[in-house]
């Protein structure tokens, strides 16, 4: 019996089947925006050089974010993994990316070792709930970040959609600055970074295992 979450990986592979392994597949309409969402999520590393970091890239889809990686030069400074629920975004992924690691597996079912990864990004695992209620996504995001820093030695980053906007669509995840907080500090760490400053109706969370200063 498919989990509850399992609703937002069947609407992303209709998205891929539709439009195939672009932006637009991966359900994001403005390919200007992208590198914005990039970096921000990519800033968690805060310009780490000299070491390569491994870097889990967590609900990786088709893997877009290793082509802005190459075309950056950033690419030297990670060893890259990347991890989806959907078969048929890791067939993708590992069709246009020969030489990465890509792997198809659900971590609430199969969690990773502890502390397997420098660092895990999610850049759009969270920001959409498609037909989930709001309990359902809180509670999915909450299971998945725990998962994610669990598996991490360093830090975390994420995406969620801001509640500071006009209005709040009823198929997004809008969650509360003070809620996530909240829950970071109680589960995780009390060493965050918020970022929003990137343009977008969202914010970028970044969380430590220590601080950074």
């Amino acid at each position: 019996m498919e989990e509850f979450y399992h609703q937002i990986r069947r609407h992303y592979e209709q998205c891929l089947s539709q439009f195939g392994a672009t932006n637009k597949g991966m359900d994001w309409p403005n390919d200007e925006q992208v590198p914005n969402r990039y970096k921000s999520m990519l800033g968690l590393m805060r310009g780490e050089t000299g070491t390569r970091s491994s870097l889990l890239d967590l609900g990786c889809g088709a893997g877009l974010i290793v082509d802005y990686l190459e075309s950056t030069g950033l690419i030297g400074n990670v060893e890259y993994y990347g991890l989806d629920i959907s078969s048929a975004m890791i067939e993708t992924a590992a069709r246009l990316h020969a030489g990465y690691s890509f792997e198809c597996r659900d971590i609430l079912r199969k969690p990773l070792d502890e502390k397997s990864f420098d660092y895990v990004i999610m850049n759009g695992l969270l920001t959409e709930r498609v037909t989930l209620t709001y309990c359902d996504m809180e509670r999915f995001a909450m299971e998945m970040v725990s998962a994610a820093f669990a598996a991490c030695r360093k830090g975390i980053a994420f995406n969620v959609m801001n509640t500071h906007v006009d209005w709040c669509r009823t198929d997004l995840f809008h969650w509360p600055l003070d809620r996530a907080a909240e829950f970071l500090v109680r589960s995780c760490s009390r060493h965050l970074v918020f970022k929003m400053d990137y343009g977008l109706y969202e914010y970028t969370i970044y969380c430590y295992r220590e601080t950074t200063l």
